[in-house]
């Protein structure tokens, strides 16, 4: 849906994690956007075809979904259909942007498209800074799948 319109991203998170051969499951998808307004206009069109809630939002809360509103802020967590978590990310501490992760993404095909993921070290830079007792699970299966490519002379 994101491909079709275009729309510049980034897979980062769990899926990114899964991606890259880690066996934790998650559900939620996060993603790091481009904020230039082109791409923001194309963001919010493909996201205008889901049916989209604030997560977390009470339900009469009147929520407009186009660039304009996109541009007054910068993590986005929805859910679609009332149960899929979609999280769309301006900026990933402590790395930065869209543009801060690019020079090192990976890219894989996802059902026959080039989708671009988090570089493998951009993630554990991440699971280190955010240390949650889940990121803490993550680096030991990410730093796992960094040694195998090293050894694999993959980087």
């Amino acid at each position: 849906m994101l491909a079709e319109h275009d729309v510049e991203f980034i897979v980062v998170g769990g899926q990114a994690e899964t991606l890259m051969g880690s066996s934790r499951v998650t559900y939620d998808v996060d993603l790091c956007y481009r904020r230039t307004p082109d791409n923001l206009e194309r963001l919010a069109s493909a996201l205008g075809t889901l049916s989209l809630t604030l997560r977390g939002a009470p339900p009469e809360l009147k929520f407009r979904l186009d660039a304009q509103a996109l541009a007054l802020g910068q993590n986005y967590t929805f859910e679609v259909d009332g149960q899929y978590p979609l999280d769309f990310l301006g900026s990933l501490e402590p790395i930065g942007a869209y543009e801060d992760l690019l020079p090192h993404v990976e890219t894989v095909i996802i059902g026959g498209r080039s989708t671009r993921v988090i570089g493998l070290d951009d993630l554990i830079r991440i699971k280190r800074y955010l240390g949650r007792p889940k990121d803490r699970e993550s680096l030991l299966q990410l730093e796992a799948i960094k040694r195998l490519r090293e050894q694999e002379g993959l980087r």
